[in-house]
């Protein structure tokens, strides 16, 4: 065995950026050997308060000796009591089948919070970095126009040079730009700022500070620390009355984000437009994180539970990092919003962050409040379907992206979703050791499913209705059940032939379980098209207005006051790796993988997705005789279950 490495501290890859929550971290690895059918059978772990206690073999907070252990993952610390606001190095070393010990790892430094509570979840607190121009443009000796190429969350500094006191200079930055000046009438709620600048006498540098905006600084947003101040998207800048020579060393847009590792996915195949999508969503994720929580976008910057879900699969498509979207569920746990659905999303990021980490400590912690909250047994008929008429049920955002949704008190779209959390609580109770709940949650799940197809299913039309005595039916009434996996076979060809019949008639959110219904059906062609599109509802109608972040809506005309910087806008940045390339965990904590590649038109595709265990990396090509050579690589200890396209 070689030397460990991808060290996690309590889920955390940099536990250096931070303090560690909890009293009783866990620590993981990833494990290496050059022999690919070797496995680790045991581990060493050794805490200290100073790396030199390391080197010279004599920690003084914990040598776990040799552990008999096949897991490399969640080993909590069981030493000394570790001291609050105290700093510590740790190290791993593991053995294989020839018995032999590897190298100790490198040594990861941690430092405990100064008030650990052994339930808090450690987090990274988010940070600034600065970026310097991609373009900038003379329009004339005074008039500079600067494109930094990317939308970010941030401030402008400039350092300029003036010969005498008080001379004036108009700044302007936004999200829109109108040719070379940018668009200070953008509509909506696209950002821009006007500032007037008045320069000190010799080079100084200068932070701009447009004024703050009072709807997302106050009521339920979510503040920043205060010394950040005043944060914008934007992506341009002009400056008029400057008379210097501008350099790309003197303005710089300072980023907010929490830390990402741009390295840890990529995705390229023979389509080029899938390649950019792909791209401008998983920077959209990357942008997004600049509060620390994940917010709805600038307009409003208050989590909501579908947001979340989105945000969550989709960073863990793109980077190994996990404590911003335990961090985001919990807020909502203990701040939910008001959609009927969005309160069943709670379900859902519980097991995806379980799924995604095999860490059940959130799980458990939840487990009570999802069961009482979040599931709607109270509203459950005796045919197991749930009545929502005193309820708000929401089904799409905006208005007029429900396809004509016939709302009825027992209907389609929110049956859907209970469907999909009692199986889902059904598997939380089992991983749990809840076998009594367990039994009663897969009891209603069949009682359920009978009920769902025979209130809702027309027979004659081949899909469902939009509810209970609703002569209607919508796209939604039919994406949702077929992404939750509640039509069955026999019918299931008519209903994907009426969802392909829609298009796309439905928001930037539910276009994530469109997608997700289509690729499990096996309609990989059709979903591609919808991912590649060029029509006014898809992702390169914002590329081509200039977008890099993902838009709240389609459109502007679909919500004249939309923002432009919303992931949940973003799902193929985690329906590529998860369906194109077909990486899925079989179980929790990624220990067996499925890799089920799903190229529709496509000839060839490559990509990296991060796991906990490590990167698992996918090469497929199209031969010539119409079959395909698909090559794969998993980290040390994970089994893969390979489907040929």
């Amino acid at each position: 065995m070689q030397a460990p490495t991808g060290l996690l501290c309590d889920l955390l890859a940099r536990p250096e950026l931070t303090v560690i929550a909890t009293p009783i971290p866990t620590f993981g690895w990833v494990a290496n050997s050059i022999n690919p059918g070797d496995t680790q059978t045991a581990c060493q772990v050794r805490v200290a308060t100073t790396i030199g206690r390391l080197k010279a073999g004599t920690p003084d907070c914990w040598d776990s000796g040799r552990l008999n252990r096949l897991e490399s993952l969640h080993l909590p610390y069981a030493g000394n009591p570790l001291i609050a606001g105290t700093n510590y190095v740790w190290q791993v070393r593991v053995w294989g089948g020839d018995e032999s010990p590897s190298a100790w790892s490198e040594p990861q430094g941690f430092t405990i919070r100064v008030e650990p509570n052994v339930d808090a979840t450690s987090r990274y607190p988010v940070q600034s970095h600065p970026h310097h121009p991609a373009v900038i443009t003379a329009l004339a000796a005074d008039h500079y126009f600067i494109d930094f190429g990317q939308h970010a969350f941030g401030w402008l500094e400039l350092e300029l040079d003036s010969s005498e006191a008080g001379q004036l200079v108009e700044i302007c930055l936004g999200e829109k730009s109108l040719g070379a000046t940018v668009d200070l009438n953008p509509g909506g709620t696209i950002r821009s700022a006007r500032v007037e600048l008045s320069l000190r006498s010799g080079r100084h540098r200068y932070r701009i500070d447009p004024p703050k905006d009072e709807r997302n600084t106050s009521g339920a947003a979510i503040r920043l620390p205060i010394e950040f101040g005043v944060v914008l998207p934007f992506r341009y800048v002009e400056l008029k009355g400057y008379t210097g020579k501008l350099t790309a060393g003197d303005i710089v847009q300072v980023r907010l984000e929490y830390p990402f590792d741009d390295t840890a996915s990529d995705f390229k195949s023979s389509d080029p437009d899938l390649d950019a999508v792909w791209s401008f969503c998983k920077y959209s994720i990357r942008a997004t994180t600049f509060c620390g929580v994940y917010v709805d976008g600038d307009r409003e910057r208050i989590p909501y539970e579908a947001d979340a879900y989105i945000n969550q699969l989709s960073h863990y498509a793109v980077d190994r990092e996990f404590s911003l979207a335990r961090h985001s569920h919990e807020y909502l746990m203990a701040n939910p919003t008001w959609p009927t659905e969005w309160k069943q999303f709670s379900v859902m990021t519980a097991w995806a962050d379980y799924e995604a980490t095999g860490d059940q400590r959130a799980l458990a912690r939840g487990y009570d409040q999802l069961r009482a909250d979040k599931i709607y047994l109270n509203h459950a008929r005796t045919d197991g379907l749930i009545d929502t008429h005193d309820l708000r049920d929401i089904v799409d955002w905006p208005l007029c992206e429900r396809d004509d949704y016939d709302f009825k008190p027992v209907n389609t779209v929110v049956n859907a979703f209970h469907g999909h959390t009692l199986v889902l609580m059904a598997k939380i109770a089992h991983a749990l050791g809840k076998m009594d709940d367990a039994v009663e949650f897969e009891s209603a799940v069949a009682r359920l499913r009978t009920s769902f197809h025979t209130i809702f299913f027309d027979q004659d039309r081949g899909c469902y209705l939009d509810g209970e005595d609703s002569p209607h039916a919508s796209l939604h009434a039919n994406l949702f059940p077929l992404a939750f996996e509640l039509v069955p076979a026999s019918v299931r060809p008519s209903v994907v032939a009426f969802i392909k019949s829609r298009g796309m008639a439905c928001s930037v959110y539910a276009a994530q379980f469109l997608l997700e219904g289509l690729f499990l059906a096996g309609e990989a062609d059709h979903a591609i098209s919808l991912m590649t599109s060029k029509a006014d509802r898809s992702w390169h109608n914002m590329l081509q207005q200039g977008a890099t972040i993902t838009w709240e809506a389609w459109d502007n005309r679909y919500k004249p006051n939309q923002d432009w910087n919303h992931a949940w806008g973003a799902a193929p940045a985690n329906i590529v790796p998860r369906y194109v390339l077909g990486v899925r965990p079989l179980e929790p904590g990624y220990g067996r993988v499925l890799i089920a590649p799903q190229p529709g038109p496509l000839r060839e595709l490559h990509g990296t997705v991060p796991t906990i265990r490590g990167p698992i990396k996918v090469d497929a090509v199209r031969k010539r005789d119409s079959g395909w050579q698909i090559d794969y690589q998993v980290p040390l200890g994970v089994t893969a279950e390979l489907v040929m396209p």
